[in-house]
């Protein structure tokens, strides 16, 4: 940082918002979710907004045109022009949007790409004309929070371009969950690999699970059973892909018998259609003293279970956020 930008950083520091994330993607993928628009309407802005992209001129000079839709009901529109673009390190612009009967929001925007490995540190810096407009922006539209789940959500989509070759295709495919814990992530993180708590609550409403063994290590295994009210037991197994505690946790998913071997879906009577092995991710982020567990599920739209397995997975979230609740 030269002596000019330090002079500007601290002639601004009463009137700008800085958020910063470390997500768990290359600094390239990145780039490309936030430059591509087919990618960044998939998660911009906080939690439960939705997107309509008029235009998306990626150039210095470019417009940038789109709805934000929340989920109170109110549209948000928003117009930016590019003024700095220094790929892949650096995006500029110049932000303007409001909603009706809401005050005007305007500010300078910078978003920094730093390469850290296989991971990138985003970082959001907003500079507003006054101190009266930061303040304001930041009380009316609670924009700090918004910065954290947008970063949030962009880590989130950022794990289904890993995944699959289109990152769209990919997050559309994706069953996708999301639940806040009254609870500390590192107990959520615990209730999560520890195979004595998993027992007390790894299974949807009715069932139990007798039997639950867990190797955590790349490679190494998960394996469990549940057992059915009638008393029929389903063996399933994973082998974990990635693990950094206590934020992500990833693994394969598939049938197994008791001995831990894998065993077609149609074995426990699923349709031909049901894939032999999906990949499930688990991201765990602090949330103002409680814990925002994300979970995806790559389990494609034409699978006849699907609902039945989102109905399971929403059973045991609720199992867990009681368990949690005795801890």
């Amino acid at each position: 940082m030269d002596a000019k930008t330090k002079n500007d950083s601290a002639s601004t520091a009463d009137r700008e918002m800085v958020i910063t994330r470390i997500v768990d993607a290359p600094r390239e993928l990145v780039w490309e979710a936030m430059t591509n628009p087919k990618h960044v309407v998939n998660w911009w802005g906080p939690n439960g907004f939705t997107n309509t992209l008029e235009k998306m001129d990626f150039r210095v000079g470019g417009v940038w045109k789109h709805v934000m839709h929340g989920p109170d009901g109110n549209d948000y529109p928003n117009f930016s022009t590019f003024t700095a673009i220094v790929k892949p390190e650096r995006i500029e612009f110049l932000h303007g949007g409001t909603s009706k009967g809401d005050p005007a929001v305007q500010f300078d925007a910078t978003w920094t790409f730093e390469a850290l490995g296989n991971q990138t540190r985003v970082t959001i810096r907003a500079v507003f004309p006054t101190v009266e407009a930061c303040d304001i922006t930041v009380k009316v539209y609670n924009a700090i929070e918004g910065g954290k789940q947008t970063l949030a959500r962009l880590a989130d989509y950022l794990l289904t371009m890993s995944a699959g070759k289109d990152g769209m295709a990919a997050g559309k495919a994706d069953l996708v969950l999301t639940r806040i814990f009254d609870a500390p992530r590192e107990l959520v993180w615990e209730a999560l690999t520890n195979p004595e708590h998993l027992m007390r609550w790894w299974a949807p409403k009715g069932c139990t699970t007798p039997f639950c063994k867990v190797d955590l290590r790349i490679g190494g295994k998960f394996l469990y059973c549940m057992r059915l009210p009638e008393g029929r037991d389903i063996w399933g197994m994973g082998i974990y892909r990635e693990i950094v505690a206590p934020s992500l946790l990833v693994y394969t998913d598939s049938f197994a018998d008791a001995q831990g071997d894998p065993v077609p879906p149609e074995h426990y009577g699923m349709s031909a259609g049901h894939p032999t092995e999906t990949l499930v991710t688990m991201s765990f982020e602090e949330h103002e003293g409680k814990t925002r567990l994300t979970l995806r599920h790559g389990i494609p739209e034409s699978v006849e279970e699907r609902k039945g397995t989102e109905q399971g997975w929403s059973e045991m979230l609720d199992r867990l956020a009681e368990d949690l609740a005795k801890a």
